[in-house]
């Protein structure tokens, strides 16, 4: 069993929602990444999502485009994600997931990058733009690897069939994508949220974590009703961006979070 399935096993015994941070690495700096991302696991994050900065970041919204692009800016490749995750694998002990295009993994060599992810102590994937249905090779040289891919359902994704079809071949868990367009922060919710929720449960058992738009710890509380976990990040690059103190600034709204979601 690995660190994913070993906390959602743990977490739904316990009655624990999953609280999903997203960090671009390299963003500000290298050094900050691993700093902010320790910091916010003493603040209670129980899951960290890396982002492999990109170029072309189809499913991500302004504000991850341009912490990718300073980071590309600074320097920061696949190989530099994979050497920084191995960093921070050396403090922290919660799962960890690369989040990144297809194309750069390919670029690398798709078997290789999963060995080398797996020996930075990487547990998992999430590809936005890798649907199911071109899945095959990628979830081969994962399961190789015991790496998990996070498949996302999204409102677009209207039939029951469908949403079966992505729920049978994701691995860890199922991201829930809460709105139609791309990531970053909202002042408000989908009022439907309930509703395609509900329909995600009806053909699978597997852990639901709902993201895309969620910014304040009120927003985190209704969705941790609904789901197994939440996963912020646009609100994180925000803080991070805006912040003098961001390893502090961080810390403390994961806190934030976290005190909202335990009492959903």
């Amino acid at each position: 069993m690995n660190r994913i399935d070993a906390f959602f096993n743990d977490s739904r015994l316990k009655g624990r929602k999953a609280l999903i941070a997203y960090l671009t690495v390299g963003y500000p700096t290298i050094g900050a990444t691993i700093e902010i991302a320790t910091a916010m696991v003493n603040g209670g994050c129980d899951i960290i999502e890396l982002g492999i900065p990109f170029s072309d970041p189809l499913a991500d919204g302004a504000t991850i485009q341009r912490a990718s692009q300073r980071a590309l800016e600074s320097g920061v490749t696949p190989s530099r994600c994979l050497n920084i995750a191995a960093e921070l694998r050396k403090h922290v002990d919660i799962p960890l997931l690369l989040m990144g295009y297809y194309n750069p993994m390919l670029h690398y060599g798709l078997d290789k990058f999963c060995a080398m992810s797996h020996k930075a102590g990487i547990d998992g994937f999430i590809v936005p733009d890798l649907p199911p249905d071109e899945g095959s090779e990628a979830e081969a040289a994962m399961k190789k690897h015991r790496l998990d891919l996070v498949y996302l359902v999204a409102p677009t994704s209207a039939t029951e069939e469908r949403l079966k079809f992505i729920a049978d071949r994701a691995q860890g868990f199922i991201y829930v994508v809460s709105l139609k367009g791309v990531t970053g922060a909202r002042s408000t919710m989908s009022t439907d949220l309930e509703g395609f929720i509900s329909r995600v449960r009806q053909v699978t058992d597997k852990p639901l974590c709902v993201g895309f738009g969620i910014s304040t710890p009120e927003q985190a509380q209704r969705a941790a009703r609904l789901a197994d976990g939440v996963i912020i990040g646009s609100r994180i690059i925000d803080i991070i961006g805006k912040s003098k103190h961001p390893q502090a600034d961080t810390k403390a709204f994961i806190k934030e979070v976290r005190t909202a979601i335990d009492f959903h």
